[in-house]
């Protein structure tokens, strides 16, 4: 125990003696400003909806020309049935549903009001919340624009439903972001710190002449953060199931297993900064400004990806917290299995194979 803290004392030494480090916290924001600039709106733009229209009158198609003609929503598809509801939100491509009643033009003549459901997706509440608004504006516009033709009152009544998170708690969309980010940053930027300052101190040549496998050294670095990440989950897990009252609807050991999986994408990726750096300092621009502000800003969960201009949604693509932020609230919020997600696990098993080719293709036995 005696030899832990004094362990811990020189690593905090070390931090606050180097002044590299104290570079990158004043560089930094700076970064941040420039990624917020482009990535952070106010506004949900282009979003992709789905409409339901049995009635197919002129009332209900003047409503849906509206909603196509404003710059907030995309029709990325219409449905036939009902039943096809469900499954437009489990193929993740919508954000909303507009229902129309089967006799909508009909009601409104007769009965002087018609029904519209909104159907939102809930595990992401602020843009729920958002498309909501927007399109109830819109039929509200075009009620108003009936009343002042008409003499009879008209009424339109949109009732809202909210799927997979009926409160429309922010925990919901919160805690798939800070696994993703907690685990980016555990994994890739203290490896790759701890294996350059091997380096730095010229004791990696030391370990390197040991009779160990240079690759064992390397892997052994890796194990306790592995173990950690890990520790991390249940955690983190733990505190959304009985703190934040957040419940797992789908298969839990599909998710240990999906984040063992990222766990070891992350380290891997780590451990081929390490391979391409020779000072803590650019091992931790990379880690930070390259990898962790990019999991923050293009990961989808603070800001919608798709309000971004697309050179910034194409470099989203190669952010793997993204598309481990997607498979956690498809298995944790939606309840969705393997099938759902066999897409995104893909992409995340081709990142490791990639970064595993580069980490072994730099690594250099000799230092000298």
């Amino acid at each position: 125990m005696r030899q832990f803290a004094i362990f811990v004392y020189k690593e905090t030494l070390h931090i606050w003696r180097d002044k590299r480090t104290l570079f990158i916290l004043i560089g930094m924001p700076i970064a941040q400003i420039l990624i917020f600039g482009f990535a952070l709106t106010n506004e949900v733009k282009n979003s992709n909806i789905a409409i339901l229209n049995p009635s197919k009158d002129k009332s209900s198609k003047q409503i849906i020309e509206r909603i196509e003609a404003s710059k907030y929503f995309d029709i990325y598809q219409e449905l036939q049935y009902p039943k096809d509801i469900d499954n437009a939100f489990k193929s993740g491509k919508i954000k909303m549903v507009v229902v129309f009643s089967s006799k909508f033009e009909n009601e409104l003549q007769k009965n002087h009001s018609g029904e519209i459901q909104l159907i939102a997706d809930g595990s992401d509440p602020n843009t729920a919340s958002t498309l909501v608004n927007y399109a109830s504006a819109i039929i509200r516009d075009y009620q108003n624009e009936l009343l002042s033709l008409n003499k009879l009152p008209y009424s339109i009544k949109t009732e809202l439903r909210m799927l997979y998170n009926p409160q429309l708690k922010g925990a919901f969309n919160f805690v798939p972001g800070v696994m993703s980010m907690i685990l980016l940053l555990v994994c890739t930027l203290m490896t790759s710190i701890s294996i350059v300052r091997e380096k730095e101190l010229g004791t990696m040549e030391i370990l390197l002449a040991s009779p160990v496998q240079p690759f064992m050294i390397i892997g052994a670095k890796a194990v306790p953060y592995f173990v950690l990440s890990l520790v991390n989950i249940v955690t983190i897990l733990l505190l959304s199931v009985y703190v934040l009252e957040i419940p797992i609807r789908g298969s839990l050991s599909l998710l240990v297993l999906s984040s063992m999986l990222f766990i070891i994408t992350a380290l891997i990726l780590g451990l081929f900064i390490s391979t391409i750096t020779d000072s803590q300092m650019t091992a931790m621009f990379i880690a930070m400004v390259g990898m962790f502000l990019p999991t923050v800003m293009l990961s989808g969960f603070m800001f919608p990806i798709e309000n971004m201009p697309m050179p910034l949604r194409i470099m989203s693509n190669i952010v793997p917290a993204k598309w481990y932020y997607i498979i956690v609230k498809s298995i944790m919020i939606k309840g969705l299995g393997v099938s759902a997600i066999l897409k995104e696990l893909s992409i995340l098993f081709g990142m490791m194979i990639i970064f595993l080719g580069l980490a072994v293709r730099k690594f250099k036995i000799r230092l000298a």
